[in-house]
């Protein structure tokens, strides 16, 4: 038999999951199971924790301590862009391989850029701006009406003004 776990020690476990819905049990449990905690309480947990990202496919962080689930959001560079689209929330089950096509206004990207500023790897603002007008491209939006890649030479010839942090 494995040894006891201290209670005392703080786990951190990073989960995706889908905003606003109970999970698969079955997913957590070899997660979560030997660290003693209920992968059902916990799953409800996290479902309570994304409900205002309700469809979207998000990072989860508990930290563990004292068999008790802290459950935080972690929005990766896509999730904020597509929540930034204000798109209504739709059904997973129903509505597949979805065309991402609004318009993102170039201060929502700033903005997108400062909370993963300290995720990036960029040396600048600008730098993780470029990235987030990446994603942008990827998700298939446009930024202030016109394609993403268009916007990043305009901040490399310094058109767009970005701040220094």
């Amino acid at each position: 038999m494995p040894p006891k776990l201290d209670p005392n020690v703080i786990s951190i476990v990073y989960l995706r999951a889908v905003g606003g819905e109970v999970g698969a049990t079955a997913s957590l449990a070899p997660k979560i199971g030997p660290l003693g905690l209920s992968p059902k309480k916990v799953g409800d947990d996290i479902a309570k924790a994304t409900t205002e990202w309700k469809g979207l496919k998000i990072t989860v962080k508990l930290t563990i301590q004292n068999r008790q689930a802290q459950v935080s959001v972690v929005p990766t560079a896509s999730s904020l862009v597509i929540r930034a689209l204000k798109e209504a929330p739709r059904d997973r089950k129903k509505v597949k391989h979805v065309k991402h096509s609004g318009n993102v206004s170039f201060d929502e990207i700033l903005n997108i850029a400062r909370t993963m500023r300290p995720r990036s790897q960029a040396r600048n603002l600008a730098g993780t701006v470029r990235e987030i007008l990446g994603t942008a491209q990827s998700v298939g939006c446009t930024v202030d009406g016109q394609p993403p890649h268009d916007v990043i030479d305009k901040v490399n010839e310094g058109e767009y003004n970005v701040p220094a942090e």
